[in-house]
């Protein structure tokens, strides 16, 4: 990925991350709370198999698209 497509898609990443903060549901594995930017990046390695940085720049929509879908998700698993 580009270097300034990647401070974007970075920031991003880290504007999710500070929504999500108070979201997470407490994990036992993590006993001083859950970090939220941690979750975002893994989430992303996990889906698409490496790391943002490693994407090519004609995959930034389907990343960002992803990243709404994960806001949807995470915030549709606290309510539940």
């Amino acid at each position: 990925m580009s270097p300034d497509l990647k401070k974007e898609i970075w920031q991003e990443m880290r504007s999710l991350g500070d929504r999500l903060k108070e979201i997470l549901e407490p994990d036992p594995r993590h006993p001083r709370g859950r970090n939220p930017y941690a979750h975002v990046a893994g989430c992303v390695r996990d889906h698409f198999g490496c790391s943002y940085a490693d994407l090519p720049d004609d995959k930034a929509g389907e990343l960002r698209e992803f990243l709404q879908d994960l806001e949807q998700e995470e915030r549709g698993n606290h309510r539940a």
